[in-house]
């Protein structure tokens, strides 16, 4: 048996286990709650930056590993371990069976698995150089002040977008270029990375649409609920669509038009997906999170490599 949990306002949160009932997390409600699903974009990202500086030289594999844990159950599992935490009210309406509002993770688990996953990975980055420790550091920044209050920048989509897609995909990007390199990367790596993640922005718009209804009742602004399905994924398209045409041009200013040509071959895939999107924005938006998303962060790989020296 189990207690409610009664949050602001009134709502439902999730449930306290009563005496006699196990009151911490199983391995697997932590797992669940590190959300490994979302790992693949910062550990593809870190990737495209090992890419980028043309392999891990003399440092070895063995970095990279430790760079591909830290940029993904670790930066990122700290991430999902905060925002689940600070965002247990409207989870408790759009997503019930998660682990904090079902009392799987019960009492103030959540919050202390969130600050002590924060302190590890802050541990690990200062194994693999200063430039990680920076991006890692900013990256865990970001990762609070998107779902803490006072700042809790997931109020707004426009800024909580712009947060999720430098800490996804520019951060761990150059932090990839960076362990490699053992230096900070060159200017064209950081303008590349910094344009992919703008263009995640529209990944980001897409993948708020399974939770407006929720995000409307507690006052959450994400951009499907603020501007409404359509408007919403026309804005993802054109941003998507509008970065990889920027890294079309660049590539073709740095004389590399066979990759240009690739990426252009990409996109183009990805328009023709993008109308069948736009026919339905709000019951096919996983359905292109899961095609069109593809074609977007295989066109990373590309630009990655042609990076390469």
């Amino acid at each position: 048996m189990s207690d409610r949990i009664v949050g602001e306002g009134g709502g439902t949160v999730g449930l306290v286990p009563k005496a006699g009932v196990r009151t911490w997390p199983s391995p697997r409600a932590l797992l669940e709650l590190l959300k490994p699903i979302t790992w693949f974009a910062p550990i593809w990202a870190f990737g495209c930056g090992v890419a980028c500086a043309g392999g891990p030289g003399a440092r070895g594999w063995g970095v990279v590993a430790i760079g591909l844990v830290l940029s993904g159950p670790l930066a990122c599992g700290t991430s999902q371990a905060v925002n689940d935490w600070y965002d247990r009210h409207v989870d408790a309406i759009n997503e019930p069976n998660r682990p904090i509002p079902s009392g799987r993770v019960p009492g103030q688990w959540g919050f202390g698995i969130a600050v002590g996953w924060t302190i590890l990975t802050a541990a690990v980055a200062f194994l693999l150089g200063a430039p990680v420790v920076l991006a890692t550091a900013t990256g865990l920044i970001l990762a609070w002040i998107y779902s803490a209050p006072p700042i809790r920048l997931k109020r707004n989509g426009w800024w909580s977008n712009l947060a999720v897609g430098i800490s996804y995909e520019g951060l761990p990007w150059f932090a990839g270029a960076a362990v490699c390199l053992r230096a900070m990367p060159s200017a064209s790596v950081i303008v590349v990375a910094l344009i992919y993640s703008l263009g995640a922005h529209g990944i980001m718009t897409l993948n708020d649409f399974k939770s407006i209804e929720g995000d409307r009742q507690m006052g959450l602004g994400s951009l499907p609920a603020r501007l409404g399905p359509d408007r919403a994924c026309r804005l993802a398209c054109i941003t998507m669509g509008g970065a990889q045409a920027a890294i079309v041009v660049l590539l073709l200013v740095w004389r590399m038009p066979i990759h240009a040509c690739i990426v252009v071959a990409l996109l183009a895939a990805q328009l023709a997906l993008m109308v069948r999107l736009l026919e339905d924005p709000r019951g096919r938006a996983p359905w292109y999170n899961a095609t069109g998303t593809t074609l977007y962060v295989l066109g990373m790989l590309v630009t990655a490599f042609a990076l390469a020296p």
